[in-house]
């Protein structure tokens, strides 16, 4: 006795017409009669008297029928069970992306604070700019990411501001202005600039150009490039120089020495901000139990920012 001859048998006996019980079951009436033989064969005994005319249940066709509908109750139950369990443990991940600073100087502490209160949660991280993070929350790639607030906010995203990175400027290590406390923007009018691309980070392109606009000048750009990673390996090569988010100085490149920017106003035209992004009227424990973690440990994130 299998359960799918059960499932037919019930189909059948609720119906008692073969046609409409194979159209329920989405099979060939024929294919139905010969689950239903099967099972007769296998118990023993008729369960139906057909006549031209009509199908009725016989005596231990009424039988099986009750005990027929407990056993797929109970199947049923079970499965669900598992099914449940199977998406409980699925939400104990946690999809996070973060941009490239963010991942070298905010993620490190975080994930150690997150795992030490929410060790049963995994993490799962991506690493990638702002403007390819935020569709992949939209498509439920990502369950969080930490980005660049876009100018123009996606209603569908919920947003959160978290801080304001502190702007500085990479040297190549000889550089003559490499060992100095720090620097203004005038100091570096006339070296090499290396600026991200606008289209892929308008944030740390922006930030350059107006740090230049605020103190009168205009940045020498030599070099675009997309990567930041790409960019301070430059500076290692002496291509230029760049002005780049504090975080920056924990990506390990030998050759290259940052040094603090003082611009000539004291406001956030020196400072990137990061925020929080994920999907708008989501509903994700794992992800709000990061995010608490993240309130509560903010103020001493910010500190290295």
């Amino acid at each position: 006795m299998e359960l799918h001859q059960l499932r037919c048998f019930v189909a059948a006996a609720e119906q008692l017409h073969f046609g409409r019980a194979a159209q329920h079951l989405q099979m060939l009436p024929s294919a139905l009669g010969r689950q239903i033989r099967l099972l007769e064969q296998d118990l023993g005994t008729r369960l139906f008297a057909r006549t031209t005319r009509a199908v009725s249940l016989t005596e231990d066709g009424v039988t099986l029928l009750r005990d027929a509908r407990a056993i797929l109750a109970r199947v049923e139950a079970v499965e669900t069970n598992l099914r449940n369990r199977a998406r409980a443990g699925a939400a104990r991940k946690l999809r996070v992306g973060a941009i490239d600073s963010a991942a070298a100087g905010l993620l490190p502490a975080l994930l150690r604070d997150f795992r030490a209160k929410h060790p049963d949660i995994a993490v799962q991280l991506l690493e990638e700019k702002t403007v390819r993070l935020l569709p992949k929350i939209l498509t439920g790639a990502l369950d969080l990411a930490f980005v660049r607030p876009p100018a123009q906010r996606d209603k569908r995203l919920e947003f959160r501001d978290l801080l304001q990175e502190t702007a500085i400027v990479a040297f190549p290590q000889r550089h003559a202005l490499a060992k100095r406390k720090s620097i203004t923007p005038a100091e570096i009018a006339e070296e090499a600039m290396l600026v991200p691309d606008r289209r892929s980070r308008p944030h740390s392109h922006d930030l350059t150009i107006r740090l230049f606009e605020q103190a009168g000048l205009t940045p020498r750009v030599v070099q675009v490039a997309d990567e930041k990673q790409t960019i301070i390996n430059l500076v290692a090569t002496r291509l230029g120089v760049a002005i780049v988010p504090r975080w920056t100085m924990r990506m390990a490149v030998s050759g290259v020495r940052f040094v603090p920017l003082r611009p000539k106003q004291i406001g956030p035209v020196g400072r990137l901000p990061l925020a929080a992004a994920w999907l708008r009227g989501s509903r994700d424990p794992a992800r709000d139990a990061m995010l608490s973690v993240l309130e509560t440990r903010l103020r001493s994130y910010a500190r290295d920012a």
